[in-house]
């Protein structure tokens, strides 16, 4: 099979479709909740900046070293010597970490995915008692939503296995409906806009310990959420080995991140204009609840029918993404062998399996709880696992530019030098911003520290190889 077969349509459907998943239905929740108008406009306007020199450093580094595929933490191998142990153990920690923090997010869009289902079904909100164990609880709702989830998670596997052309056909045509049905969401919502209902524009918001947080906190709480409605920007990059001009990565990022950027802004503040603020931050289907305030109850239904299609293909994006990341770094020689075999259609079919295993025991997070709460608490455990990478991308293209390797253009080498150095600099903030609380910087380091248990078995192999 030729690999080579992703143009930039699909492409850049795969970067908007992966960015615009479940953070674009949660998300106005999330930036209330964390932060005043001002903070989150601010916030949206740092994350804006800070992402496109990510993006501008991913589309240089796909043509600059196109040897090098399957997502931004591949190159913390190249901050090493050639062949080194610590080559080795930088590429196979970063990959590892990545991998699980992918897995973390298409377990995010999925339960987004059942959020919105119950909309039409609200027994998958029942709070009626099926059992109790000493103190667990377990709900109807949760049960029914943990195996709505579990329905669509093993049914994304069924459609991936089938070839990356079907999967990617069905993931462009979901994103072009969710584009065109977010796009007149925002036609309407800026007709029926409440400036009341957003309050004052340096309102301020309390902590846990009911302490008064400041702007700059506050700009830094919301950074967390607005950067993980960007987490997917790198989708083009990481299926580079699959793409049909090497050009067309670089294009697609960048289209892919104004498109998100466009609709993410729109929606997040005109959705503080429909409801009150007690009500979004009460509310598990923010977009939905906000259009019903216009349109009434078909309203609701059909933003919440647009939203499952959306998720949908968000859902297939992120899976295959999931898969490839360990499937290209095994390729490369930097991941467990076994996970670069393929089937028939050329599909990564143990890393599919695997990954879509481990998305099933995160969705356990469903049965205990709000699907709100676990989203939140995913995207938690994820922020250092998509951070790191991003930083060791931005470092590794500074160290071209400093180096002088794939440069001809000393003006050229300069500007991409800048923009590398910025893209640093931003990852490493909202690296310190993100992994304040204690609790998040644990659970993602465990994330990214839990990989040595199977470094062993990498290392066996590659004796067993000399």
């Amino acid at each position: 099979m030729t690999r080579h077969k992703l143009g930039f349509w699909i492409l850049t459907a795969l970067v908007v479709g992966n960015m615009v998943g479940s953070g674009i239905f949660m998300l106005p929740r999330s930036l209330s909740e964390a932060a005043s108008p001002a903070g989150v406009v601010l916030a949206w306007a740092a994350t804006g900046l800070g992402v496109l020199t990510l993006a501008l450093v991913f589309g240089s580094l796909a043509i600059r070293k196109p040897e090098l595929s399957g997502g931004p933490q591949i190159y913390a191998k190249e901050l090493f010597r050639e062949g080194s142990h610590g080559s080795l153990l930088a590429g196979f920690m970063s990959t590892w970490g990545y991998w699980v923090g992918n897995i973390a997010g298409f377990v995010a869009v999925i339960t987004t995915f059942a959020s919105y289902l119950s909309t039409f079904f609200p027994v998958l909100t029942s709070d009626k008692v099926w059992l109790e164990l000493g103190s667990f609880t377990l709900k109807a709702g949760n049960t029914l939503t943990f195996l709505v989830c579990s329905v669509l998670l093993w049914g994304t596997n069924a459609i991936c296995l089938r070839g990356m052309n079907s999967a990617g056909r069905l993931n462009f045509i979901a994103t072009a409906t969710k584009v065109i049905g977010f796009a007149l969401f925002i036609v309407i919502a800026l007709f029926a806009f409440q400036q009341s209902n957003i309050g004052p524009l340096l309102a301020p918001r309390t902590n846990e310990s009911g302490e008064t947080i400041g702007l700059l906190s506050q700009v830094n709480s919301a950074a967390i959420a607005t950067l993980w409605a960007f987490i997917g920007v790198e989708s083009a990059m990481v299926f580079a080995a699959r793409a049909r001009r090497k050009q067309d990565i670089r294009r697609a990022t960048i289209a892919g991140l104004v498109i998100s950027l466009v609709l993410y802004v729109g929606i997040s503040i005109l959705t503080m204009g429909l409801l009150t603020q007690e009500q979004l931050i009460a509310s598990q289907n923010p977009l939905v609840d906000g259009i019903s305030t216009v349109l009434g109850p078909i309203g609701g239904k059909l933003l919440a029918g647009l939203g499952l299609i959306s998720l949908l293909g968000s859902t297939i994006g992120w899976v295959l993404l999931s898969a490839e990341v360990p499937f290209q770094a095994a390729k490369l020689g930097v991941f467990l062998p076994s996970f670069a075999k393929e089937n028939g259609k050329g599909m990564p079919k143990v890393s599919l399996w695997i990954s879509n295993l481990l998305g099933q025991i995160l969705l356990l997070s469903t049965i205990s709880g709000s699907i709100s709460a676990a989203f939140d608490f995913i995207i938690q455990i994820a922020t250092l696992a998509y951070l790191v990478p991003y930083l060791i991308a931005s470092l590794y293209h500074l160290k071209l530019t400093l180096t002088g390797e794939t440069y001809s253009l000393n003006k050229e080498r300069v500007t991409e030098g800048i923009i590398a150095a910025l893209a640093a600099i931003y990852s490493l903030w909202v690296i310190v911003a993100g992994t304040a609380d204690l609790k998040t910087f644990v659970l993602g380091l465990a994330l990214i520290v839990s990989g040595i248990l199977f470094y062993p078995l990498l290392l066996k192999h590659r004796r067993m190889n000399k």
